[in-house]
């Protein structure tokens, strides 16, 4: 080493060392030191967003699902209207459904199942060929007095299908009422029933609990 840095390097050792002011020490901790408050406050609103976009996505998805299961009962009053207009809206005509049941062979693509064939309270007057949204449906035209009443049996699979809200004996169905009708809608299977008419709930339920139980 140079004689010159040596003694410098002596010189500047045997320096008095000085502390620095607390207050400065203070100053520079709250400056660069971590923050347990605020790293606190950050996981909890990065916490709060997650969860708050995991609570969006599923209202959303709850949303879709209600809506997807009110368009069925649209489309059940919306059919149900569209073949009382009709000008034959019974191509079938019948007092038994072992003669509208077979009439169905080849006109739908699945074999629409109906025990019922109608009673003194609720006689089958026949059939159609209707469609319920993408699909072919077999349509069974029931009347209570001078109310019509129509079941429409089609394929299930592929819907978004609502919650049973009630039960009568065998049937476990979903009910609501729209424009002055009142629809049913229930699984057996693979095939999806909607019964629909502008007739007394009670009443209406009561043939459903009769389709359901054959």
């Amino acid at each position: 080493m140079d004689p010159n840095d040596a003694a410098l390097t002596e010189a500047l050792r045997r320096l008095p060392r000085r502390h620095a002011p607390e207050a400065l020490k203070r100053s520079l901790e709250a400056r660069w030191a971590p923050r347990p408050n605020r790293l606190r406050r950050i996981g909890v609103a990065v916490s709060a967003a997650a969860l708050g976009a995991v609570l969006v996505g599923g209202l959303s998805f709850a949303w879709q699902e209600h809506a997807a299961s009110q368009q069925l009962f649209t489309e059940a009053v919306n059919d149900h209207l569209r073949l009382l207009y009709a000008e034959r809206p019974i191509e079938i005509e019948s007092g038994g459904v072992h003669q509208v049941k077979p009439w169905f062979a080849g006109r739908v693509d699945f074999a629409p199942s109906l025990g019922f064939g109608g009673d003194d309270e609720f006689p089958l007057q026949g059939g159609a060929v209707a469609y319920f949204l993408d699909r072919k449906a077999a349509a069974f035209q029931f009347k209570r007095r001078l109310h019509p009443i129509t079941l429409f049996v089609f394929r299930s699979e592929g819907l978004s299908w609502p919650s049973a809200t009630l039960g009568v004996g065998k049937l476990r169905a979903s009910v609501q009422t729209e424009r002055g009708f009142h629809a049913l809608l229930w699984q057996e299977d693979d095939l999806g029933y909607a019964l629909v008419s502008d007739l007394d709930e009670r009443e209406l339920l009561r043939l459903g609990a009769k389709i359901a139980a054959r």
